[in-house]
């Protein structure tokens, strides 16, 4: 049985080295006796996929990919020109989109993440005051709520395009839905999500948010990232906006939402409720995409990639 190799974005500048941001997992990698390979991911974002792979041997067999975020049909392509080239992309297309996009994780963990609903936009347009209002009254019309899209929230402009503090108000909602869509511009992902905001602890005491939300480093939440491979959780620890917070997660409940889902190599970010109700999952995201924070123990993590 072949022993997965892992891909790596290359460096713009020197493209037979990895991208600066993950040469210390290569070095990891390498150290651990695995193998990796360099791919070229502003190729893979201007959709030339087979260009992207050509540094990839042929029937290279089982690959992981830790590098930047593609946008799912991105990825898709990514996928097919691996598949094309003899290789075997171990997350496929509808697993990565699955965990990458709020729509695909969201009914896995109901219940265990702030409601959410979504409305799907074509471009980057605006969805329409009648679309707002119909989805404020699916989240239940009143109270706070968070502004992001299928992938990311603009959550360092809080009060400008993130957080709206009442639903019931429609027009604020329409201006902070505007302002969100306009700064994401061409890097909007799938639609626009309303969820429901939720207070959470944060370092020092006091509330905070997560990304269901945050307002940015003064009220950063207390965060924890959690890697599962196969269901199992292979590494702990921060979240990498704030690298050195001690965390430790109640993670009982989370196994069966994350066998739940179905993706091999996912990541979740928990936050602790303020009420001290326990921990919530408040992101969930393909975990050859989600950044470690600096300066953790990655070994173990990597030592599970290539076991897989």
């Amino acid at each position: 049985m072949s022993v997965p190799a892992i891909l790596f974005p290359a460096d713009p500048l020197n493209p037979r080295r990895p991208d600066p941001h993950f040469t210390w997992e290569a070095r990891v990698l390498r150290e651990l006796g695995g193998e990796h390979h360099l791919v070229d991911h502003d190729a893979l974002l201007a959709g030339h996929a087979e260009e992207a792979v050509r540094r990839v041997p042929h029937d290279s067999g089982p690959l992981w990919y830790r590098g930047w975020m593609l946008p799912s049909a991105r990825y898709a392509e990514f996928a097919t020109a691996l598949t094309a080239r003899g290789g075997n992309p171990l997350t496929s297309a509808p697993g990565y989109a699955a965990a990458h996009e709020l729509p695909g994780w969201y009914g896995a963990f109901e219940g265990a993440t702030p409601p959410s609903v979504w409305i799907p936009t074509a471009g980057a347009a605006a969805p329409g005051p009648a679309e707002l209002a119909a989805a404020a009254a699916r989240l239940g019309g009143s109270g706070p709520a968070i502004v992001k899209d299928y992938v990311k929230s603009r959550k360092h402009e809080w009060d400008e395009a993130c957080y709206v503090p009442e639903l019931a108000d429609l027009v604020a909602v329409g201006r902070v839905v505007g302002r969100f869509v306009e700064l994401q511009g061409e890097f909007l992902t799938g639609g626009v999500v309303l969820r429901r905001y939720e207070e959470f602890e944060r370092a020092g005491g006091g509330a905070g948010q997560a990304d269901g939300g945050s307002d940015g480093a003064d009220r950063r939440a207390v965060e924890a990232r959690v890697w599962w491979l196969d269901g199992r959780p292979i590494l702990v620890g921060p979240h990498p906006d704030a690298p050195h917070q001690e965390v430790e997660p109640d993670l009982t409940d989370v196994p069966a939402l994350v066998r739940r889902l179905g993706c091999r190599f996912v990541t979740t970010d928990l936050a602790s409720r303020a009420d001290g109700s326990g921990w919530r999952v408040v992101e969930v995201g393909d975990g050859q995409v989600s950044d470690l924070p600096r300066g953790i123990d990655a070994s173990g993590l990597l030592a599970s990639l290539i076991a897989a």
